[in-house]
């Protein structure tokens, strides 16, 4: 309901509501990011996210659904990201990204490091649905897939995700 209200004094023109907003939300939509991409990309594509928002928050309809539409603006510039690097790099099968040492303790380097490995779909879902908590309903909406797809995605991201943590030496 709090951020309801900014995002309608926001929209009225006071400034004092859309700095409340950023300042709430500038870590979780960073966070996100910096999930999805590495973070020398991170803090331009947040960036340009605020940018999204300032500009687009005349426009927002519905003030009580900021946090998905938040969220489908963050999804967008990482996606264009991911697109660009994917263009200009060459596809390299079976290459592993650089790990954590083998005597590391399991710890949340080691946890980024696996979730670094899933596909970008199931990293997405699985970083929406369980690190900003957002309903499988939203997931879907910020993805725009079906809540059926988004499902499937979650849960072939847990697969995959508890697969390489096996594989790391972790076991649940």
């Amino acid at each position: 309901m709090i951020d309801e209200l900014l995002v309608v004094r926001a929209q009225l023109g006071e400034r004092d509501a859309l700095a409340e907003l950023v300042s709430r939300w500038r870590t979780p939509v960073w966070t996100y990011v910096r999930r999805m991409l590495d973070a020398e990309r991170a803090d331009d594509v947040s960036q340009e996210v605020w940018l999204a928002v300032v500009r687009g928050l005349p426009r927002l309809r519905e003030p009580g659904r900021f946090k998905p539409w938040l969220f489908t603006i963050a999804r967008r510039s990482v996606m264009d990201r991911l697109r660009v690097q994917y263009a200009d790099e060459p596809a390299h099968p079976g290459e592993e990204l650089a790990g954590d040492p083998a005597d590391a303790v399991l710890d949340r380097a080691e946890l980024t490091a696996a979730l670094a490995l899933l596909p970008p779909a199931e990293r997405e879902i699985l970083v929406l649905h369980h690190l900003e908590d957002l309903r499988v309903e939203d997931c879907a909406q910020i993805c725009g897939i079906p809540v059926g797809t988004a499902k499937s995605r979650l849960n072939r991201a847990r697969r995959l995700m508890r697969e390489r943590l096996e594989e790391k030496g972790y076991r649940p």
